[in-house]
């Protein structure tokens, strides 16, 4: 069973604008001289955090970490203008050609694991391999399977909590219910929908539940941003032009080498997910972790995105 590598601390940041609105933080952890990875979050809205350095071998690899729009320390938090999954690909781009890098790895779990996928089908000669985790195709019964009903007979008693803020009238269809809350003119309302919406994705996504998780978002900006623009693109169909769009246009990245692994209790991204994706790609290695549930840092799927990435520092 693999462990984190140990605390590393950036040996290079900033702050980059990428829009009349939008400035996003970037860091460079590792050995300057490495193979270059890209790490991309979770949420959306997200934000990165010490431990992702850690799923990567210093020594080999130049680690590429940002915050994606209105997420972590990226500005103005929790902004939905110009916050689309295109645009954020256009920003990894950016990111890539200020730090004149050619190819690189990228890993991305959950939101992550769309936002990766998405940008090497739109990129994929920017890309030598790609490990992603819990996946999330973003589709429609995806979206309804976690937000209106699914998730909700596993956890009944944490989902109860969810529907606290939303009138009965309105919970046929909570994604809606709660965009109008968390797009409110009033602070408070927009506070109270942002950190129920987000206690209820903390508290379903480990095997075990971690209270820790749940407590993080009674901080204000940590919860709106990650509710806020969770909902905002789950409203959307994350910006794609159809419900499958990775499916229908996963022949692009067929050829690039990959590790998917899949928590087999995830209740957020259930495993079928990662099935469809298997099957639609065989070529990738797939691998479902027997005792986890949606978390990267759950035992078995850390050890094995940590095993996926030392199997292409030399690559």
């Amino acid at each position: 069973m693999r462990d984190f590598y140990p605390s590393i601390e950036p040996n290079n940041s900033g702050m980059l604008k990428v829009s009349d609105i939008h400035t996003l933080y970037w860091e460079e952890c590792g050995n300057p001289l490495g193979k270059p990875v890209v790490f991309l979050h979770g949420g959306p809205g997200g934000g990165v955090a010490p431990d992702h350095r850690r799923f990567f071998d210093p020594k080999a690899y130049r680690i590429i970490l940002f915050d994606q729009r209105g997420s972590g320390k990226s500005t103005p938090c929790a902004e939905l203008r110009e916050n689309n999954t295109w645009e954020l690909i256009k920003d990894i781009e950016t990111i890539r050609s200020m730090l004149k890098i050619d190819k690189w790895v990228v890993f991305g779990g959950s939101w992550g694991s769309t936002l990766a996928l998405t940008y090497a089908i739109s990129h994929p000669e920017r890309v030598k391999a790609l490990v992603l985790r819990g996946i999330f195709l973003c589709r429609p019964s995806e979206i309804k399977w976690f937000y209106q009903e699914g998730a909700s007979e596993i956890f009944p008693d944490v989902w109860d909590e969810y529907l606290k803020p939303i009138p009965v009238a309105e919970r046929g269809d909570m994604v809606t219910a709660y965009y109008k809350r968390l797009t409110h003119e009033n602070s408070e309302v927009r506070l109270q929908a942002a950190k129920a919406w987000s206690k209820w994705e903390a508290a379903t996504s480990r095997l075990i539940v971690d209270q820790n998780a749940i407590d993080e978002f009674d901080d204000p900006e940590y919860a709106l941003s990650f509710a806020r623009i969770e909902c905002h693109y789950f409203t959307n169909n994350a910006f794609f032009s159809t419900n499958n769009w990775i499916l229908e246009n996963i022949e692009a990245i067929r050829k690039i080498p990959a590790v998917i692994v899949q928590g087999r209790y995830d209740v957020v991204c259930p495993a079928r997910s990662a099935w469809d994706l298997h099957k639609a790609w065989p070529e990738a290695k797939f691998t479902i972790i027997p005792d986890s549930g949606h978390a990267a840092a759950e035992p078995g799927t850390r050890s094995a995105l940590i095993e996926a990435t030392d199997s292409f520092k030399h690559l």
